[in-house]
């Protein structure tokens, strides 16, 4: 940590900077669920020994993706409104994190057995739901924690911390068990034990290394509402911001643009390897570690962000970021040769990390203290409302086109897109520079 005073970093409150700490171990908690669940190994798991085929589990893993997205969209800025009103963020974090954390667990149970798909598929999407809607609180704990002038690096560091936590547990996961003759605990290979048991891993991961957030770091105090009450002023709150949308113009019109340039952030990872396979042969192993260089450079791109996020504003860092990123993204698409796209790649995961971060501490700035959590919420919306978008393009270029490149072209209009429109949404929020 920088050398501050105590109260610089938490103004009026007695936690320290062990409590930031804290919240930025979170971090390191919970990306051990998209990276090992999600997106690597147990994603993996389900469409090659779950699913009664790859085509058919790729197409329904992607689908309960969908449903649970849209299910956080829906849900996020009306309990982010909630726990305004109640003013404590800490409870329905560790309601979430819980519900994560059991969901998680209870992988276990899923066998290398089709009839067991649906099963599968509705515990990944309420642990993914659980997952989203506690980033929800977690980020507005953000604001509430540190001073204005330290927001930037602390997010950098959030950001950083949590690209770190994933891949350590992601290479314990592939030591211990998957990618070994003997794993840990002599789990059965033959019943898929050794890939099932990713979930309590994750599990007990995440309850471990998210304890000291609970215990640790500071939280707004209550407001004393009762339930019944916060819900219905809380509901009466998040109505009353969209009538009065004007009083938050610069926030809205913020979270349109991050939606536009978010959704090509997605669209990229969600894509990147496909396009890596298809078009320079890359085999699964190969995307594995290039899957893992990309997160260790967004991990650096974090952390080396997050003084200048401090010193330069979050806004100048997004636009840094989204202008490497449409420039690297235009070389990948003309590049040929392998090794220049590995370089061009890990590269594109440099500047992927400061966007995230950046953008995270820009809305830590701008949003108004009293609707904190409903402003996440809404935060946590915009970066789910057109996750289709991208996707949609994608696939209907490619096919129209009858190529990757041409379909992937999509990717970096929505960076100059949402720079444009940040740059309009900057006008309304001059102060946030």
């Amino acid at each position: 940590m920088p050398p501050a005073k105590q109260q610089d970093l938490l103004p009026g409150a007695e936690a320290s900077r062990l409590g930031v700490a804290a919240w930025c171990l979170y971090d390191w908690a919970n990306s051990a669920f998209p990276t090992v669940i999600v997106t690597f190994v147990f994603a993996a798991y389900f469409t090659e020994g779950v699913a009664e085929d790859s085509v058919i589990g790729t197409a329904l893993w992607g689908q309960a993706m969908g449903l649970s997205a849209l299910a956080v969209a829906v849900m996020s800025p009306i309990l982010g409104a909630i726990a305004d009103r109640g003013g404590r963020r800490k409870p329905w974090l560790f309601v979430a994190t819980c519900a994560c954390v059991a969901f998680s667990v209870s992988l276990w149970t899923i066998l290398p057995d089709p009839s067991m798909a649906l099963t599968a598929l509705v515990l990944v999407a309420c642990a993914n739901v659980a997952f989203e809607l506690g980033m929800v609180f977690y980020n507005a704990m953000l604001a509430d924690m540190v001073a204005s002038k330290f927001l930037g690096r602390v997010s950098g560091w959030g950001w950083g911390t949590g690209y770190v936590g994933g891949l350590v547990c992601l290479a314990l996961v592939l030591v211990l068990f998957v990618q070994t003759d003997t794993p840990m605990f002599g789990l059965d290979k033959d019943a898929a034990e050794h890939l099932r048991v990713v979930g309590p891993f994750v599990a007990g991961w995440m309850a471990l290394f998210s304890l000291p957030l609970f215990l640790l770091t500071r939280d707004m105090p209550s407001r004393g509402l009762s339930t019944i009450t916060a819900v219905r002023e809380g509901l009466d709150e998040l109505i009353q911001t969209f009538r009065d949308a004007r009083r938050h113009a610069g926030v809205f019109k913020y979270l349109l643009a991050r939606m536009i340039y978010t959704d090509g952030l997605n669209t990229l990872f969600a894509f990147g390897g496909i396009y890596a396979a298809g078009t320079f042969g890359m085999t699964f192993a190969d995307l594995i570690v290039f899957g893992i260089g990309m997160n260790v450079t967004a991990g650096l791109g974090a952390f080396g962000f997050a003084w200048l996020d401090d010193r330069w504003g979050p806004v100048r860092v997004i636009y840094i970021s989204l202008a490497a990123l449409t420039v690297l993204g235009i070389a990948v698409l003309l590049i040929e040769d392998v090794t220049y796209f590995w370089i061009a790649g890990l590269m594109l995961g440099f500047f992927v990390g400061p966007a995230q971060s950046a953008s995270r501490s820009l809305m830590a700035r701008i949003a108004p203290a009293d609707v904190r959590n409903e402003m996440f919420g809404l935060y946590a919306l915009s970066g789910k409302a057109t996750a289709f978008l991208g996707p949609m393009l994608v696939g209907a270029l490619t096919a129209w086109a009858g190529s990757q490149r041409a379909g992937m072209a999509v990717i970096p209009i929505f960076f100059v897109v949402g720079a444009i429109l940040l740059a309009w949404a900057m006008r309304a929020a001059p102060d946030a520079r």
